[in-house]
């Protein structure tokens, strides 16, 4: 759950600290914000949550979950844009910024999960270690 409120809090916060820096395009970076971040925090409570039952079926249902995660983006971002409460390009810029920060936490996160304990040993298939 570390990981969960390191994502939560890192977006917030920055979001806060460029949003005080100009008054202009609060709500594109908000909004920019918003989608990634709830996309994060629901896939990365899945991921542990399938981990922990069948960690053998993790890949397949992250390949499916990517699936999802786009066409929801794509609804998201279209909705957003055609609503005209937002400027396009700041927009975008945040939204853009905000997903692959946040996919790059969750890819180290999950390397994190996969990985061995200190201490544990690795075996490889030709009985090296």
């Amino acid at each position: 759950m570390r990981l969960f409120w390191g994502m939560l809090a890192g977006a917030v916060l920055s979001a806060l600290l460029v949003t005080s820096l100009s008054d202009e395009n609060r709500l594109e970076v908000w909004l920019g914000m918003a989608g990634p971040l709830a996309s994060a925090l629901v896939t990365w409570i899945a991921i542990r949550r399938r981990y922990a039952r069948n960690p053998g079926s993790l890949t397949g249902y992250m390949i499916k979950s990517f699936a999802a995660k786009m066409v929801c983006f794509a609804l998201y971002v279209a909705v957003v844009i055609k609503s005209g409460a937002v400027q396009p390009f700041p927009f975008v810029i945040s939204f853009m910024c905000y997903y692959i920060s946040l996919h790059l936490a969750e890819a180290l996160g999950l390397h994190r999960l996969q990985s061995p304990g200190p201490g544990s040993r690795v075996t490889f298939r030709n009985g090296s270690e």
